[in-house]
């Protein structure tokens, strides 16, 4: 790992004396032996009013109106783990002898103790990129914000790197990937933000120290375990250490274990569990995460940060990054105007950060802003969404928004590149699609704002994250509403058979509600709709042909 000055160590050590939740001020930090804010090489820290802890956190934090208008993002949660087009955490199974990644390694790149995650970070091209053409369909699908992956658990940074090494400047793409797409998506009039995965690479590399525990090769510790810097003399990588990319020795499976379940086991239970802790023994490990975050924001200045992380990682350390980006925000904006994310939020952290429920549900309308990160696919490009044409349909996507935007949140949604940078047909069409839809509803859901009920329809929702693999889909009755300069829209999530009964706004309903009465409904992109109230609902004749999940703009006095 990186050495650290004196300086820093004071810096670490100054935030670390406040606790957990008791926290120092930015100035103390600054104090601790750090230089200027800005000086970011030196591990300095945005000095302001947010202090590292979560009381702080909640007192000065407000959400911004750019993110409570937007509604949808688009994500590009791209980096080398799209090379072999096989999905997921790649980086971790191609370790694990016995698990398809594994078996795709062998047969193609080789044994995971001659040809490990580094060498397939290397292979990652991004030779056919063209940054312009697809934010170009990014924005005519719709998109208000735009995410960049900025380094995933496989430790690479995609950007010019001031703290760690292994980055997309000296690996693989040989540009900086981040910057890039800031650049593209800001002259697109999008705002701009940046995932930080990085922090669970630690626990999630420790499978590279294995070994086959079965066959012709067993007992043979793969790349991590046996590279060190010395051993690039004369190869692409001289001058890399392979153990500042692996991270280091922290849950290294011990000799003898001689089945392939054995080994899972001991996976299982010694690194496979999504932990937020600082690694044991491994202080350096958090203070290099804290200052490469620290230069992430400070180089790109991003409008929205997305930590996929419980909360925030490493006690302090994560804290200390938190106050630092809401100080640098009030640098560059006079306010905190800027979204950082964290997953499963308990009540202390609550309105210190926007919550991410990542591909999955709520049942309910939340009171703050809140997001939903999904994909059409796997997280990273798989070609068998392709080949077996099963990505998301747009239906499902506009579905999941209707969903999503009527509680009050927003969707970011991930649109997987093939290792060379492009997107394949089929991602194509789903981009179409929603550009057709946007194009005639967008009004319904940019600069919206929820009704006082989300809607009504007989799907119920199971609450909580990664739990869209159960869910069945919308069905006839499904509606949601939102509200925006008078009007109520309701979203029709799918085709009823017959007309569309709605109970909560028949008469008494909204008598109850202190609502007023619907005087006119028209079609988003269409015309006059039909409709008869009455006192247990009303009911409305939607047009045969119209767009999938139409839109019905209702008016009348005191809807909203």
């Amino acid at each position: 790992m990186r050495q650290f000055t004196p300086d820093r160590r004071g810096f670490i050590a100054a935030t670390l004396a406040g606790g957990l939740t008791g926290g120092v001020s930015s100035r103390a930090l600054a104090a601790a032996g750090t230089m200027a804010p800005g000086a970011v090489s030196s591990g300095a820290i945005a000095t302001g009013p947010v202090e590292p802890s979560w009381n702080s956190l909640v007192a000065n934090y407000r959400y911004p109106d750019w993110f409570r208008d937007a509604k949808f993002g688009i994500w590009s949660h791209w980096g080398p783990q799209s090379v072999p087009e096989q999905g997921d955490w790649y980086g971790r199974f191609m370790y694990m002898q016995g698990h398809p990644m594994y078996e795709h390694h062998l047969r193609t790149y080789g044994h995971p103790a001659d040809t490990g995650m580094m060498e397939v970070q290397n292979k990652w091209t991004a030779d056919k990129w063209d940054p312009e053409a697809l934010m170009d369909r990014f924005v005519k699908a719709g998109a208000k914000y735009f995410v960049s992956l900025a380094c995933h658990h496989d430790n690479l940074d995609c950007y010019d790197s001031a703290h760690h090494d292994w980055n997309s400047l000296r690996v693989g793409p040989r540009r900086d990937v981040v910057g890039t797409w800031e650049k593209v998506a800001r002259k697109a009039g999008l705002k701009f933000g940046v995932s930080n995965h990085t922090s669970h690479a630690w626990h999630w590399y420790q499978p590279a120290y294995a070994y086959d525990p079965e066959g012709p090769r067993k007992g043979e510790r793969y790349d991590a375990y046996r590279l060190s810097k010395a051993d690039g003399k004369g190869k692409w990588w001289e001058g890399l250490d392979p153990q500042a990319l692996y991270t280091g020795r922290y849950a290294v499976a011990p000799d003898g274990i001689d089945t392939i379940e054995a080994m899972n086991e001991w996976h299982d239970k010694n690194d496979g569990q999504w932990v937020e802790t600082i690694p044991p023994g491994g202080e350096d490990f958090a203070r290099e995460w804290l200052l490469r975050q620290i230069d992430l924001v400070t180089k790109y200045k991003p409008d929205f940060c997305y930590m996929d992380n419980h909360e925030l990682p490493f006690g302090q350390y994560g804290l200390a990054a938190a106050a630092d980006y809401y100080n640098r925000s009030i640098e560059w904006h006079g306010k905190i105007d800027v979204v950082l994310t964290g997953k499963q939020l308990k009540p202390h952290a609550r309105f210190g950060l926007v919550q991410d429920v990542e591909r999955g549900f709520t049942d309910h309308l939340w009171d703050e802003p809140w997001q939903t990160d999904t994909c059409i696919g796997d997280w990273f490009y798989n070609r068998a969404r392709f080949t077996d044409k099963s990505y998301v349909p747009a239906e499902a996507v506009v579905q999941r928004l209707a969903d999503v935007v009527s509680k009050n949140g927003n969707l970011l949604l991930s649109v997987p590149q093939r290792g060379d940078g492009t997107i394949d047909a089929e991602e194509e069409k789903i981009l179409d699609d929603l550009a057709r839809w946007f194009a005639v509803n967008g009004d319904a859901v940019y600069g919206s704002r929820p009704w006082h009920i989300y809607g009504e329809g007989p799907t119920e929702l199971q609450v909580g994250m990664q739990n869209e693999g159960g869910f069945k889909g919308f069905g006839p009755g499904d509606v949601r509403f939102t509200t925006k300069d008078g009007a109520l829209y309701m979203f029709v999530l799918a085709r009823p058979e017959g007309a569309l009964s709605v109970r909560s706004l028949g008469h008494r309903a909204m008598a109850r509600a202190g609502k007023g009465r619907i005087e006119r409904a028209t079609m988003l992109g269409g015309g006059e709709v039909a409709m008869r109230q009455t006192g247990d609902a009303t009911a409305f004749d939607i047009p045969q042909g119209a767009l999938f999940v139409p839109v019905i703009r209702l008016e009348g006095r005191g809807l909203v």
